[in-house]
């Protein structure tokens, strides 16, 4: 053997090892799967029929499998969908309706949904829910229902009728928000300009009212007021009269100030008191 070749030689056995080795590693990394955080594992056996639909979703952490089977990952948390579409109100004209619209897979039934409807399941499935439920329900509003009071009614019908078709579809629906509302700019300025004027309205109507009440108000405190002076009135005879400047003549006679005072000179016979302040 010349001096430039290596010798190389294996221990007896050794290729054998290493073979089993590679192959060792080759089975183990097919063989296992880790399913992360938020996630769930839908079962697929080669052999053995295809999507496990009869038992639970593969959770979270480690897991050993059959390196012919397949695992497809999905994720389980609440997901959000984004959803700008023209709609037709209930006189024909067009609404730009902006939705948001919070799902998730139904863990319990994930094998169906891939089965069924597979990994777009949010194009296959969400989206047309969705689009027609909103069609269906801004279709019974007017522009100006929809613009000012029926906002939240609208809201909440989508989500119904939306969560009703997905129910059936292996999908689990969480909220629908109606995020923005935009009407054609002549229709929207003749809204405005309508709300306005009933606006202005109610508060004529509860100027007149307010000064309605406050005329009424006075009204009764006149009236009460006379009926004072006429009970009053009746009560003070001249003897009364004649009894109340007396006891005032003796309240004054008390006084320290300089006073004359004379007897039988005022009206009705009343004293007359005279003072120098």
């Amino acid at each position: 053997m010349s001096n430039n070749q290596l010798d190389i030689r294996f221990p007896k056995g050794g290729a054998v090892f290493i073979i089993v080795a590679v192959f060792a590693v080759i089975f183990f990394s097919k063989a296992t799967v880790t399913i992360g955080s938020g996630e769930a594992g839908v079962l697929y056996k080669t052999f053995g029929g295809g999507v496990v639909t009869d038992k639970p979703a593969l959770g979270e952490g480690f897991h050993l499998v059959a390196p012919w089977n397949k695992v497809i990952i999905y994720e389980v948390r609440q997901q959000e969908l984004l959803e700008k579409m023209k709609v037709l109100s209930s006189n024909g004209l067009d609404i730009l309706l902006e939705l948001s619209a919070w799902y998730q897979p139904d863990a319990n039934q994930l094998g169906l949904l891939h089965q069924k409807k597979g990994q777009s399941y949010l194009d296959r499935v969400i989206k047309p829910s969705i689009r027609s439920a909103a069609r269906s329900v801004v279709g019974r509003y007017t522009p100006e229902q929809i613009y000012s009071s029926k906002r939240d009614a609208i809201q909440e019908e989508i989500f119904e009728e939306t969560k009703i078709i997905l129910d059936e579809q292996f999908v689990q629906l969480n909220e629908v928000l109606v995020r923005d509302v935009t009407l054609p700019p002549t229709i929207k300025t003749a809204i405005e300009n309508k709300l306005k004027q009933e606006q202005e309205f109610l508060e004529y109507e509860f100027t007149i009212q307010k000064a309605q009440k406050e005329a009424e108000r006075q009204r009764i405190d006149a009236e009460g007021k006379a009926a004072a002076n006429r009970i009053l009135n009746q009560s003070l005879t001249d003897n009364i009269l004649k009894e109340k400047g007396i006891q005032a003549t003796v309240e004054l006679a008390k006084s320290p100030n300089s006073k004359v005072i004379v007897v039988g000179s005022g009206k009705e016979g009343l004293p007359l008191i005279l003072g120098n302040n």
